[in-house]
């Protein structure tokens, strides 16, 4: 199973290609993509094309971004959401499902610490993937990967259930039927 772990960001986006075989994890790529300071626009169409490459080099399976929170500004939560969805619409394109994780949960399973700081998730990264992550984004991409890993099982068996669970009420309950009398 391969997993491409993404940390959005319009001025840095982290990426991290993981891939588990039995219960090692091994790093097949791993980056930031910087593209510049130029306007938002072309920055946003230069993380595109660099994420379109990552997915055509490593071919993951599956997708792991990190999901939405509160920024420190409305301005920057907007940016943020906006290099979202370059990243949500290049797993689409490419037909990968994703998987979002809160950046507690990401911190939580890469670390054992749910407010894990930069410089832990850089020592965990080195530590557990053998991983030499420059910044904090590469990290936290690889992490992304890592969590959706771990927590792949649960999500899966959990979405069975409710599939099952929606399926077995259709059973139960009879299909509706319109008990209005005709005018006499």
């Amino acid at each position: 199973m391969i997993v491409l772990g993404i940390d959005p960001g319009s001025r840095r986006c982290g990426f991290g290609v993981v891939e588990r075989e039995g219960a090692r994890l091994r790093v097949v790529e791993s980056g930031v993509l910087e593209p510049g300071d130029l306007p938002i626009a072309v920055r946003l169409g230069r993380i595109l094309d660099g994420l379109d490459a990552v997915i055509a080099r490593a071919r993951p399976a599956e997708v792991s971004v990190e999901a939405v929170f509160c920024g420190a500004s409305p301005r920057s939560a907007l940016v943020l959401g906006q290099a979202r969805g370059v990243a949500l619409a290049v797993a689409a394109r490419a037909g990968l499902p994703v998987f979002e994780y809160a950046p507690a949960e990401v911190k939580l399973a890469f670390t054992g610490n749910g407010r894990a700081g930069k410089d832990q998730m850089l020592r965990t990264a080195r530590m557990l993937l053998g991983a030499s992550p420059d910044l904090s984004d590469e990290a936290d991409a690889l992490a992304l990967a890592v969590c959706h890993l771990a927590r792949r099982p649960l999500r899966l068996a959990t979405a069975a259930g409710k599939r099952g669970a929606a399926s077995a009420l259709a059973r139960l309950v009879p299909a509706r039927r319109d008990h209005r009398r005709s005018a006499p």
